[in-house]
């Protein structure tokens, strides 16, 4: 299998192989070559554009809410809300999410690493990077909620205006507030960062937010039936902003219908990859894999989810990640959670 299986029909991804996660060149990690190519929608969104930005913003709004219009369509939509409001979106509340209690079975076992690098073929998984994932073993979660969608760009926005906080995302170009993708996810911001905004948004509001712990997050994204992916066992790139999706860049939140957890939780798999409360360490009874993680940040946060610049085995809900601050392409956002 190859990172072109799995890309839809009406896109083919150039006929290059991808190279392993650790390479400095983010184009020759991508498979992409050194020209310049064309992506999957760079044809279509002038029209779509065209034929869109007349609408009103109630017509937005059914747009990038429904199945019946197609993703290029959701995608023109979401980034026309952008700039005249998007009225899902609040500076100082998020719509939170029910997650049931429950025994979950986290992470994998160890039986099943071969058939994980098998599946993902042609991508340059190490085996060692699966084996963070084990062994499988059971959770009792407790009910808690959480975030619909992923903290944004305007919702950050608010925060750094009224505190001062003196990181600025590294997604933001030239430091500059990005109104075009105000309704998109923030990305690149440090998991202190991403703490402080949830104590700020907890101080504004008296709701106890938090970042979702590791464990619930994967209950969250994989639900009781333990889907590999948010969605099903399937990986569609219609359904998640990953490398296969043609994108290569954040994308409005919410804008990827039928690609919801099984408890109605956006963006779960690809855009930005999640920021849990967790520190990286290994399972009860696993063992400590020392990857290239490891190597670049000594002890460092977990990371969920994948995103816009990955393929699509970080979209799988067990996978286990980090940032690596020797890559510009780390897209490092995060959601919030509290208790019930």
């Amino acid at each position: 299998m190859s990172a072109r299986d799995n890309i839809p029909t009406d896109w083919h991804w150039p006929s290059f192989q991808p190279s392993i996660c650790g390479m400095n060149d983010d184009r020759e990690r991508l498979g992409l070559p050194q020209h310049f190519v064309s992506l999957r929608f760079d044809e279509k969104l002038p029209q779509v554009y065209s034929r869109l930005r007349s609408n009103s913003l109630e017509q937005l709004l059914e747009v990038i809410q429904s199945n019946k219009y197609t993703l290029v369509e959701r995608l023109v939509a979401g980034n026309l809300l952008a700039v005249v409001g998007d009225p899902r979106i609040s500076e100082f509340s998020h719509e939170m999410v029910e997650i049931p209690s429950g025994v979950a079975l986290i992470g994998l076992d160890f039986k099943d690493v071969d058939k994980v690098l098998d599946e993902f073929d042609g991508l340059g998984l190490q085996a060692k990077w699966i084996e963070k994932e084990c062994p499988e073993h059971s959770v009792q979660i407790r009910a808690f909620k959480m975030a619909k969608y992923l903290v944004t760009n305007s919702q950050y926005k608010a925060f750094l205006l009224d505190t001062q906080h003196p990181e600025i995302p590294s997604g933001w170009e030239f430091r500059r507030f990005p109104l075009e993708r105000s309704n998109h996810p923030v990305y690149t911001v440090s998991p202190e960062s991403a703490d402080a905004y949830a104590q700020w948004i907890k101080s504004k509001t008296g709701i106890p937010y938090r970042l979702p712990t590791e464990a619930e997050w994967e209950w969250a994204a994989m639900g009781p039936k333990s889907f590999e992916f948010p969605w099903g066992n399937t990986f569609d790139a219609n359904l998640a902003n990953t490398a296969e999706t043609g994108l290569l860049t954040s994308s409005t939140v919410g804008a990827f219908i039928g690609g919801e957890s099984p408890f109605g939780l956006a963006d779960m798999a690809g855009n930005v990859e999640e920021y849990v409360s967790n520190n990286y360490a290994p399972y009860p009874n696993g063992k400590v894999v020392t990857d290239h993680l490891v190597e670049l940040n000594g002890d460092y946060r977990v990371a969920r989810g994948g995103s816009f610049a990955r393929f699509r085995d970080l979209a799988r809900t067990k996978r286990r990640h980090g940032h690596n601050p020797k890559s510009a392409t780390y897209a490092m956002g995060f959601r919030l959670a509290c208790d019930s």
